[in-house]
């Protein structure tokens, strides 16, 4: 498990989570290429952090806002951070955003019906979009690296987390704690993805010839 744990490392540069996550985004910049300066970007759930480790920072023609449940710090001229709710982006006007960017994301806001109105408002204030989430298919759990655990009857799932520590969390003695968390996650399969930005070209990213996580990207008329 430690070695799973290593390898999902999100803030460790060497690890294998950050080596994918940097050549899912020189798809994102080859795409970018073609949007009009100077670019707004919406980054729903995002943080600063990101940017900067994908190298992307310095871009004096391209306005990154970072919306949150919470405010994140920003300390780049052209970053803001904002606070708002993904599933209601009520205080953007249609189209705002030359791109609305999103990684490991929507699988977190709960029910379907919730990622449905997540990726609704997407397209309705992005004029581009860019979504990334886990496959519901890959066999280890991306959050409790534990293979199969999101195959699991919803009570064995509680039952592992008020057990033992899993991935990114420790064990919960409150069983409450223990399903809200275990519910607030739910992968998705490509048939959902597809159902959910039905415009979209849908990217599968792969590891060992097994579909990891999947892309949705529209990029206007001229979709790539």
């Amino acid at each position: 498990m430690n070695l799973i744990r290593r390898a999902a490392n999100n803030s460790d540069p060497r690890s294998l989570a950050i080596r994918l996550r940097q050549r899912r985004f020189q798809l994102f910049k080859r795409l970018l290429q073609d949007v009009p300066r100077p670019a707004k970007i919406l980054d729903v759930g995002g943080t600063q952090q990101f940017w900067e480790m994908m190298g992307f920072v310095n871009e004096p023609d391209i306005h990154i806002t970072l919306l949150n449940l919470y405010p994140v710090q920003t300390k780049y001229p052209n970053f803001t951070s904002v606070v708002g709710d993904g599933t209601d982006l009520k205080q953007f006007g249609d189209g705002e955003f030359d791109v609305v960017f999103s990684n490991s994301v929507i699988e977190h806001v709960g029910t379907f019906a919730n990622q449905q109105r997540m990726a609704q408002e997407i397209q309705r204030v992005g004029k581009r979009y860019f979504v990334q989430t886990p496959n519901f298919y890959f066999p280890i759990e991306p959050h409790f690296l534990f293979p199969g655990f999101h195959w699991l009857p919803i009570k064995a799932r509680v039952w592992l987390v008020t057990h033992f520590s899993l991935g990114w969390y420790r064990k919960m003695d409150d069983v409450t704690a223990a399903q809200r968390a275990v519910q607030s996650i739910r992968l998705l399969t490509k048939a959902e993805m597809r159902k959910l930005f039905p415009g979209a070209k849908i990217h599968c990213e792969r590891f060992l010839l097994l579909g990891k996580s999947f892309i949705a990207y529209h990029w206007g008329d001229d979709s790539k």
